[in-house]
C-alpha cells in the first residue's frame, strides 16, 4: 500500500476557529494574566540558550499554552518534550539535497504566494505519493513545516493548507502512518494551522475522517474544510481568500502553470541558505544570544507529570462539514450545499 503522508497531515492540527476563520490573523496581544502564565512556563522550563533560546519565544510558550487550553503545567510539559525532539531530530538541519527525492511528484509543496492575510500556503497532493518509506515521508514533511515557518511574515504564525484530492482512491489511505504524523505535527507544531481546505474530495473519504476522530485534538476538524470545484459559494470562498491570478487552476485559479521540480528545487536551495541566520539570532530581537549551540547541548528532565497521563484527546460528537467563508455570515453545508444566510443556525 502507499503511505500518504500529504493525506495525513491535512487533519492534525489544531486552532480556535474563530481566530483565523475571518481575518487570518491571531490576536498576539496577550493580557497581563496570559503573560503571567507564559512566564510560568519559562520557570518550569529552566535556563534556556541559543536554538532553545530562541524557539522559546512568548508567541511560540504562547502556541503551546493555547494547545493546552492557557494550563501551564501541561504546556510546559509539551514544550519540553518538542525540545527534547528539536534535539534528536534536528529538523532545522535538514536541507533539500536529503529530501529531494520525496518532492519528485509535487505531493507536498509551498507555493510561491501567500493568501491575503500573509499566510503560507501548502500544496497537497496525496494521490501523487511516490515513497513506501515512512521514515522518508515524515522526514519531508518536517521540512516543508520547517520551511513553511520559516516563510512566515513577522505578523503572521500559521499556515493555509490547500489538498487537491484528483486522483484519490483507497490505495492512498493509511491509518499508520497517519497514526505517525499526527504524533509530530500535534506535539511539535501546535496552532500552526489556520485552514485545511480539501478541494473535491472523494464520498469515501468521510468514513476515513470518521476512522480517525480518535487521532485529533478536539478543535482539529475544525480546521478542516471541504469545498467543491462546482458548488458557486466555494468559489466565492477561494475569492475572498486569495489573489485568483495567482491561485493554481486546480483550485479554480487562474495560474495553470503546473508544478516544476526544477524550478521548486532552486528555490528551496535558496530557503536552505536563510535558516542559519534564522537559527543564529540574525533575524531575531536584541539580547538573544548569537552563538546558538546545537540544541543536543540541552538537558531536559522530564517533569513530574506521569508520562502515562495524556491530555483528553477525544473529539465532539458531530465532525463540523462546512466550508467557512472569511465572511462569517456565510456558511456553506457541504452535505446539501445549501447556504445559510446570516442569523442562520450554524452546523
Amino acid at each position: 500500500m502507499v503511505h500518504p503522508t500529504g493525506l495525513s497531515t491535512l487533519i492534525i492540527m489544531s486552532e480556535d476557529l474563530k481566530k483565523t476563520a475571518s481575518n487570518g490573523h491571531e490576536n498576539l496581544s496577550l493580557s497581563p494574566e496570559q503573560q503571567a502564565q507564559i512566564n510560568e512556563v519559562r520557570k518550569l522550563i529552566g535556563p534556556l540558550s541559543g536554538k532553545a533560546s530562541l524557539y522559546c519565544s512568548d508567541a511560540s510558550i504562547s502556541r503551546y499554552l493555547r494547545a493546552r487550553n492557557w494550563n501551564v503545567k501541561k504546556a510546559a510539559k509539551m514544550l519540553k518534550q518538542s525540545l527534547k525532539w528539536r534535539a534528536e531530530y534536528k529538523p532545522e538541519e535538514i536541507r533539500w539535497e536529503e529530501v529531494a527525492h520525496e518532492a519528485e511528484t509535487g505531493k507536498i509543496y509551498r507555493t510561491n504566494y501567500t493568501d491575503k492575510h500573509g499566510r503560507t500556503v501548502l500544496v497537497m497532493r496525496p494521490s501523487r505519493q511516490n515513497s513506501k518509506s515512512t521514515k522518508g515521508q515524515i522526514k519531508y514533511l518536517v521540512y516543508c513545516m520547517e520551511n513553511a515557518v520559516l516563510n512566515l511574515p513577522p505578523e503572521q504564525e500559521q499556515m493555509v493548507w490547500l489538498i487537491d484530492f484528483e486522483g484519490f482512491n483507497l490505495s492512498h489511505i493509511s491509518v499508520k502512518v497517519t497514526r505517525e504524523t499526527a504524533h509530530v505535527l500535534q506535539e511539535h507544531y501546535p496552532e500552526r494551522l489556520g485552514l485545511a481546505i480539501l478541494y473535491n474530495p472523494p464520498k469515501f473519504f468521510e468514513p476515513f475522517f470518521t476512522m480517525v476522530k480518535p487521532l485529533l485534538e478536539p478543535k482539529t476538524y475544525n480546521k478542516v474544510k471541504f469545498a467543491y470545484s462546482d458548488d458557486q459559494n466555494t468559489k466565492k470562498i477561494m475569492d475572498d481568500l486569495f489573489d485568483m491570478d495567482h491561485l493554481e487552476s486546480a483550485f479554480g485559479g487562474n495560474d495553470d502553470t503546473g508544478f516544476d521540480i526544477s524550478k521548486y528545487a532552486e528555490r528551496m536551495k535558496e530557503d536552505d541558505k536563510k535558516i542559519p541566520s534564522y537559527w543564529t539570532g540574525e533575524n531575531t530581537p536584541s539580547g538573544v544570544p548569537n552563538n546558538a549551540p546545537s540544541l543536543d547541548s540541552i538537558r531536559l528532565d522530564a517533569d513530574s507529570e506521569s508520562d502515562s497521563e495524556k491530555v483528553d484527546c477525544s473529539p465532539d460528537p458531530e465532525i463540523d462539514k462546512e466550508i467557512i467563508n472569511p465572511d462569517p455570515n456565510i456558511v456553506v453545508n457541504h452535505g446539501d450545499r445549501n447556504v445559510n444566510n446570516a442569523g442562520a443556525d450554524m452546523h
